[in-house]
């Protein structure tokens, strides 16, 4: 989503980088540049306009213009503001000290609350939650089934009682779920495609039903400006606790993402960044603001890994690389647990520094290659996937018919292989070895 914002970015630090010494002249160049991004990304106004201000005033000190590398130091002062902006720390949830606890989900009709319901559920039964889904949208046509299908997707249970009075369906939940000892309770409320008082009435009277509650309101951070005003108006009428914003991986300008906290005084907790129910992330400023400045997000990507390898098959893994007994098996294992950290376009824009290698982006690393190496790999023998040496021409071809591949593709899967191992069955052993610009490993 910030991809434009963080090339205009990055093009005005590195003009200012390039100026050497610099003059309160060229601060307030570059920074314009950087109020333009944010303007042209969909920022609100006011939350620009402050944010430059704050900026410009730091950066125009004596000590930032005497600095051995002042625009480095501007670039800290950027990242340092916008942390800030977007909430300096992840807020967790707030669950009650006698469960069930109830979270509210709200939103306008599309915002995607009731795939963010089954998201949630999903994201708390690792922690030891049993989550409830509760329906409580009955207006909308298939509101309820689409809730029941997340719902077993999830392996999560949900609460329906039909076209009901909405609140008595909570509360109901509520009793089940004490009854069952499930928690915390999720609700699932209507939304409409755009603010409306009847919707509003009936969200309140949810929320007041109960002593305490967690009332999130789930933003489409594609809208842009509007879900600012949606904000503002859920804001007024109901104790928001946070924010969740959705389809942060889409292709919008993404200035909602950094307004909404601002604007609203509310905090982001959780964001939306797929499709797939396990699509669900902590909100992290400070490594939002990383992204966002092109500096890549080493904690989440370490995250994804230890949630996708286990720690166990780590060390038999480097037992194997250290040992050269890294074979094809291996090889289409390894990649199965990369794949499970998420799209690749988003793990690749993760490490640190890739924007900036020269003719190298994201967008170059194509995730159908993946599904070639898999065919042709899924197409051999357990004995050719052990000991590749034996892949005659014959059974090259086999391969690739069976893989509805080429002989070529099967030669390319076989030559990735064969540099995976021994870059990795180096780095193992502790030695250097060189990718694109990057030295890694070495002890």
């Amino acid at each position: 989503m910030f991809e434009a914002l963080t090339e205009k970015l990055q093009l005005a630090f590195r003009h200012l980088s390039s100026r050497g010494k610099l003059t309160p002249r060229d601060v307030r160049d570059g920074l314009k540049e950087v109020r333009l991004a944010l303007l042209e990304a969909d920022v609100h106004y006011q939350v620009v306009k402050d944010f430059i201000n704050q900026v410009q005033t730091e950066a125009l000190g004596e000590g930032i213009l005497r600095g051995l590398n002042p625009a480095q130091q501007i670039v800290k002062i950027v990242h340092e503001h916008l942390v800030e902006l977007l909430g300096e720390e992840a807020v967790p949830l707030n669950f009650s000290s006698s469960p069930p606890s109830i979270i509210i989900l709200c939103g306008l009709q599309g915002s995607g609350k009731t795939t963010t319901a089954a998201k949630l559920a999903l994201h708390l039964k690792p922690q030891g939650y049993r989550p409830l889904l509760c329906a409580t949208d009955v207006y909308r046509p298939a509101a309820i089934e689409q809730l029941r299908q997340v719902g077993e997707q999830a392996d999560v249970e949900v609460f329906t009682m039909g076209e009901n009075d909405p609140v008595a369906i909570a509360r109901a939940a509520v009793s089940h779920a004490q009854s069952a000892h499930l928690d915390p309770v999720i609700i699932d409320t209507a939304g409409r495609l755009h603010l409306d008082e009847a919707m509003m009435t009936e969200i309140e009277q949810i929320e007041q039903s109960f002593a305490e509650t967690e009332t999130l309101l789930v933003l489409d951070a594609m809208t842009g400006q509007d879900a600012i005003n949606v904000a503002e108006e859920f804001g007024r009428r109901l104790e928001l606790d946070g924010l969740i914003l959705t389809k942060l991986d889409g292709d919008a300008r993404g200035g909602a993402a950094l307004s909404a906290r601002a604007v609203t005084g509310t905090p982001i907790k959780l964001v939306g960044i797929g499709e797939e129910l396990a699509a669900l992330d902590i909100f992290h400023p400070d490594r939002m603001a990383q992204r966002i400045l092109g500096m890549g997000d080493v904690l989440t990507l370490v995250e994804k890994a230890q949630q996708a390898i286990d720690a166990e098959e780590a060390i038999e893994l480097q037992e194997k690389l250290a040992s050269a007994q890294f074979d094809l098996q291996d090889f289409r294992d390894h990649l199965s647990r990369v794949r499970g950290m998420g799209p690749l376009e988003q793990i690749i824009k993760m490490i640190p520094g890739i924007g900036q290698m020269p003719g190298l982006s994201a967008e170059d690393f194509d995730e159908s290659e993946l599904d070639v190496v898999e065919a042709v790999i899924n197409s051999m023998t357990a004995e050719e996937r052990h000991n590749p040496k034996i892949l005659s021409g014959s059974r090259k071809r086999r391969i690739a018919r069976g893989s509805g591949t080429t002989v070529q593709d099967v030669n390319i899967v076989l030559k990735q292989y064969h540099q995976l191992a021994n870059m990795m069955q180096a780095m193992a052993q502790g030695k250097q070895v060189q990718v694109g610009g990057l030295r890694l490993g070495g002890r």
